[in-house]
């Protein structure tokens, strides 16, 4: 069983600047089949923005997709870990954050993205989270 969290994070996270539209991050994430994308800036990380984000901060307030820029509609006061962080650590602030991603940092630098289907494969792969989070995507 794996125990820290490099072990079980997706490295080279998506990415994006802070003056990508929304309309752009969005086209990202139907190419490349993801929920979230890391803001980042001058190699330091800014933010995270997900699906839900543009749809509650963006869609749902009847802003522009294509002049509303990812800065507007990330979140900022991020929690994050350690590729040498332990799993258990990542689990606590998921709880305590109520969050379904974390940033996995390294020396103010991203380096990866740990989900809550990253850890229910790693922790109960025969969950029903675990099963849907290791499936196929559906095209």
């Amino acid at each position: 069983m794996a125990q820290q969290v490099r072990e079980i994070m997706t490295g080279t996270p998506a990415a994006v600047g802070p003056q990508t539209s929304v309309a752009e991050v969005a086209r990202r994430m139907r190419e490349e089949d993801i929920g979230a994308v890391l803001v980042v800036e001058d190699d330091q990380l800014r933010g995270l923005v997900t699906d839900r984000d543009l749809v509650v901060r963006v869609l749902a307030e009847g802003k522009s997709v294509e002049a509303t820029t990812v800065s507007e509609a990330c979140s900022a006061d991020l929690a994050a870990v350690s590729p040498d962080d332990e799993i258990d650590r990542a689990v606590q602030l998921m709880r305590e954050q109520a969050v379904r991603r974390l940033p996995v940092v390294e020396n103010g630098h991203p380096v990866g993205i740990v989900s809550l289907g990253d850890l229910a494969i790693e922790r109960d792969p025969g969950s029903a989270l675990g099963d849907i989070s290791s499936a196929e995507p559906n095209q």
